[in-house]
C-alpha cells in the first residue's frame, strides 16, 4: 500500500511539474504543432477582420438603399430624383440601378416617335432590364468579396487542426516508445498539445462558418430585392414619357 501511495504521489508530482497552461503547452508543442496553431490563430484573425469590414458594409449598404427607395416611392418625378442623385457614387446599388436605367431612358421609343410600335418597347424593356441587371450582378459581386476566405477557413480549418493533434498524438507515442514509460508525466503533455490544436481549429472555424452564412443569407436577399427593383423599374421607364 505504501509503495503504491508513493508511486501515485511521484507521479502526481511529476505532472504537476510540467506547466498545462495554454502558453505552456505550445511553448512546449513541436515546431509542426506550433505552425499549425499559428496558421490556424493568424486565419481566425484575418475572418474576424473580414465580418468586422463586411458587418459594418452590409450596414451602411443597407442604409443607403434604404433612404433611397423611400425617396425613390415618394418622388414626384425620375427627372427630380435624378437631378439629386451623385452620379459618381450613387451609394447603393437600388441609386446605381436608377441611374443607368435614366441614360438608357434617353433613347426611349416615346421620345423618339410619336407612337412606338409594341415590339420596339418590348425590346427596349429588354435592353434597360439587361443594364438594370450587369448593375446588380457588380454590387452582388462586391458582397461576395472574400465571402470565399470565410467558407475555405470554415471548412479547411478543423481538419487542419486535426492534422496538429495527430502530429501531436504521434509524439507522444514515440515519447513513450523511446522512455517506455506510460505514466500520465509523459502521455498528458503530448496529448493536451494535440487536443489544443483542434480547439484552435474549431475556434477559427465556428465563427467563419455562422458568419459565412449571415452573410450569404444577406445577399440573398439583397439579390431578390435587387431583382424586383430591376423588374419594376425596367418596365415603368419602358413606358413612360417623362
Amino acid at each position: 500500500m505504501s509503495s503504491n501511495a508513493v508511486d501515485v504521489q511521484t507521479v502526481a508530482g511529476s505532472v504537476a511539474s510540467v506547466d498545462m497552461s495554454v502558453w505552456g503547452l505550445v511553448a512546449q508543442s513541436d515546431i509542426v504543432v506550433k505552425f499549425v496553431m499559428l496558421l490556424l490563430v493568424a486565419s481566425s484573425f484575418w475572418c474576424w477582420a473580414i465580418v468586422y469590414s463586411k458587418w459594418s458594409s452590409y450596414r451602411r449598404m443597407r442604409y443607403k438603399s434604404d433612404m433611397f427607395e423611400k425617396a425613390f416611392r415618394s418622388s414626384n418625378g425620375f427627372k427630380t430624383l435624378y437631378g439629386r442623385i451623385n452620379k459618381k457614387d450613387p451609394g447603393s446599388a437600388m441609386a446605381a440601378m436608377f441611374v443607368e436605367g435614366m441614360k438608357e431612358a434617353k433613347n426611349s421609343p416615346t421620345k423618339l416617335q410619336k407612337k412606338a410600335d409594341s415590339e420596339i418597347l418590348n425590346q427596349y424593356k429588354e435592353r434597360i432590364y439587361n443594364t438594370l441587371h450587369r448593375v446588380k450582378h457588380n454590387y452582388l459581386e462586391k458582397m461576395e468579396n472574400n465571402l470565399i476566405i470565410l467558407a475555405t477557413v470554415g471548412s479547411a480549418a478543423p481538419f487542419i487542426g486535426l492534422f496538429g493533434t495527430v502530429w501531436g498524438i504521434v509524439n507522444s507515442f514515440q515519447a513513450i516508445a523511446a522512455t517506455k514509460n506510460t505514466t500520465l508525466a509523459v502521455v498528458a503533455p503530448g496529448i493536451a498539445e494535440a487536443l489544443l490544436a483542434t480547439a484552435i481549429g474549431l475556434f477559427a472555424a465556428i465563427p467563419a462558418v455562422v458568419f459565412y452564412n449571415l452573410f450569404s443569407n444577406e445577399i440573398r436577399k439583397v439579390s431578390g430585392k435587387l431583382e424586383e427593383y430591376a423588374s419594376e423599374l425596367s418596365a415603368t421607364l419602358a413606358y413612360s414619357e417623362d
